[in-house]
Formats: structure tokens, sequence, C-alpha cells
């Protein structure tokens, strides 16, 4: 290729990224936020025995799908509160303090995650994920029932544990599990810690750190308190882990089915330079740490240039503009009709907050809009309650740590 023809290929490619740039919509959404729950009062927080108040750290806001209206609220400390539907009352619905390891110096540590099965109704059965006080650096995957004379409380002598990692350093805990579509549990850990994955585990499919895993929890294995689904991609790969799904990922620090096409979307913590939003499949290699969002990672003992065996994000951004992402859920509520099919996001480090609009036709994001806050906010998880509706949580010396997105008045 002649310098000519080098050069016009070049100036083709700028103008067309130029045009794509253009064409994507950054218009800031007019929106407001307020307090979901201004009247609310949390049993037993606050009270100390030295009187000071700890701040309440709401690490996410789930339902029980069982049509009662109740929230369910995990604090990272490991209290998991049930709000009535009034907004007004939240109760203790199940504590495991004891058991939780969590300091603020380590707080990507704690009480992590929370999903109730979805035949609650009918078994009582709920899972939760925690760093264990038992071991040092080791998360616990739980399944917990409700009291047999109290169906509304948690059983906190229940507890059978399904799944132990134990992990190298205190950060990159991963911690969302959720069940799927297809009634499987999923789960998701971070590469181990520390930075750069020392230990290439985000490539090893021998181990279960920065990993998606899919587990079948109604059922057993030979030698695991649940099934493996006969489908999962790795179930007849030599010295893989069949629990896992997806991987390549150094710290899903959330994610969510969109509960109308089923797509299961993720937001991973970048480290140096870029953090990323994945669509996940079955299988998928998201290129962690061989690659950072799009571009090879220089730390990395092999950073690879485009690979079509690397899944690339349907979008990143630079630390230019944020540098912890919090994915959060695609928006299928009804208060706000203009936020219908987004996927919503928010960036700890910088407060900020948009909604992503992604054409599935296309295969492409046509739509990446600010949503203005009244200052900046670190937001430390996004939740849904039955109505579809989102919250997004952040910490609070005054327990008015869950706020909710309004139309503009």
């Amino acid at each position: 290729m002649d310098r000519v023809t080098r050069t016009f290929l070049t100036m083709a490619m700028v103008l067309a990224g130029r045009i794509a740039l253009a064409e994507l919509d950054e218009r800031p959404l007019s929106l407001g936020i307020e307090p979901a729950f201004p009247e609310i009062s949390w049993e037993g927080w606050g009270e100390s025995e030295d009187g000071t108040v700890v701040p309440l750290r709401p690490i996410l806001l789930t339902h029980a799908g069982d049509g009662s209206g109740r929230r369910f609220v995990p604090t990272q400390q490991g209290v998991i509160y049930s709000i009535d539907p009034t907004g007004r009352k939240a109760s203790v619905f199940l504590s495991i303090v004891p058991k939780v390891a969590y300091a603020d110096k380590t707080n990507e540590e704690g009480f992590l995650g929370l999903a109730f099965h979805p035949r609650f109704k009918e078994n009582g059965e709920f899972f939760v994920y925690y760093t264990n006080t038992a071991k040092k650096h080791q998360n616990v995957l739980a399944r917990y029932r409700v009291k047999k004379d109290d169906p509304t409380q948690g059983d906190p002598d229940s507890e059978e544990i399904l799944l132990v990692y134990d992990k190298p350093f205190w950060n990159h805990d991963g911690g969302t599990i959720l069940f799927g579509p297809d009634g499987y549990l999923y789960i998701t850990h971070g590469d181990g810690g520390l930075g750069n994955d020392p230990f290439g585990n985000g490539q090893n499919l021998s181990t279960l750190l920065g990993k998606i895993l899919r587990i079948d929890v109604d059922h057993q294995g030979e030698k695991t308190p649940y099934a493996i689904p006969e489908d999962n991609p790795f179930v007849k790969t030599p010295n893989a882990r069949p629990e896992i799904f997806a991987y390549g990922l150094r710290n899903v620090w959330r994610m969510a089915f969109d509960r109308q096409t089923g797509e299961l979307w993720a937001s991973d913590v970048g480290q140096d330079l870029w953090e990323e939003i994945d669509l996940i499949t079955k299988g998928g290699n998201y290129g962690w740490n061989r690659r950072e969002g799009k571009h090879p990672f220089a730390k990395s003992k092999s950073p690879s240039e485009a690979d079509p065996a690397l899944i690339d994000p349907i979008f990143e951004y630079s630390h230019d503009v944020g540098k912890s992402i919090t994915g959060g859920p695609v928006y299928r509520g009804k208060a706000i009709p203009e936020l219908d099919g987004a996927y919503l996001f928010a960036d700890y480090v910088s407060g900020k907050m948009w909604a992503l609009y992604y054409d599935r036709s296309k295969n492409a994001v046509t739509a990446h809009r600010p949503i203005p806050l009244p200052s900046a906010i670190p937001v430390m998880s996004f939740g849904e309650d039955e109505a579809r509706e989102v919250y997004f949580m952040t910490n609070s010396p005054t327990g008015q740590g869950i706020w909710k997105l309004t139309p503009k008045k």
C-alpha cells in the first residue's frame, strides 16, 4: 500500500469515527432525584455501646417476587432489612453480622449479594454472598430459609454453605448473585485482587476467580451441594471448572438481567485507563488481563491487540471521566418513560451517572446520556423493586442512603 492510499484511508477512518461520535446522543436527561424513603426508621441502626453512629451502608435493594410489596436492603456489615410497603419501617429480616468480615479499610469485602429464589413464596429460600470472619479473605455463597414458625423472618440457623472462594487479597470481591430467566443462579467474583491480576486468574479456567458462574441450586452434584447445568460451556473442557459461564473479567461490580430481553449486562471495573460495560454471553472471554476495555493491557505478560477470541465491551469510558464503574439495571419501569430500555450506570469516584441506550439490531450504542445530579454522588449500587422501579444507594450517616430518580418537575 503506497503512502497516498494509506493517508486517504487514515483520513477516511478518522472522519468515520467523528461521524459516529457525532451521531451518539449525549444530551443530558431532564431528571431529578429524591430520597426514596424520607420517613424511614431502621430497626436497631444507630445504636452502639459508645454512642457513635456507624454510617448505614446499603449495598443493594431487591425484592422477593412474592407480591408482598416488601423491599429488601442488606447492609455491608451483614444485616438484611425488610422495608414495609409504606416505606416507613425497615425491620431486621436477618442478621449475620458475626459471620461477616467488614472494615472501612477493606471496603470491597463484607456482605455483598442477596438473591431470592424464584419460588421463594413456596420454598422460603434465599441466597447470600459475604466475606467470612472464619478465614481471612474468604467469600461464601450460602443458602438460607425463612423461619418455620414465622415466614416473615429469615432463620439465622438455617445456613447451608454452597460455595467458598479463597482469594489472595482483600479487593476485587465481585459479589453479585442473581437468578437468570433460566432459573439458574449466576455469581460473579473478581480476579483475586491487588493489581494487574498477578496470578493470571482472569484467563485461567481452573479457578473461579475472575469469572461469572452459573449453577443449579435446586439439585445436587456428586460432590457439591449444587448441580452443574448440562449446557454450561466448559463442562467437557479438561481442567476447567464446570461452574464457569464467562471469564476474562477483572471485577464486575454489579450485573443485571434485562427483564424484557433476558440479556445479561455487566459493568467491569478497570485498572489504569478504562471502565467497561459488557453484554455477557455463554462461554465468552472478556479479555482481562490481556486487555483492559478494548485496549492491550501493557502490564500483562501477554497483552493482546484485537483478537476475535476476545469479546470487546459494548461501551467504555476513560479515567478522564471516572475511575470505578457501578453497574445498574436496564430500566423497565413505568415512572420514567424516557428511560425505557436504557442501561443505568454510575461512577463511584467521579460521582456521575448515565443512561446508555443500545440498538440490538445494529449491535451499537446509540445514546450515552448524562443524568445530572445536584452534586457528585458516590453510588455504591443500584436496585429494583417488584414494579421494576429503580433505586440507587450511597453510604449515609443519616439513614437516607437510598435514592430514586424522578421526572423533572
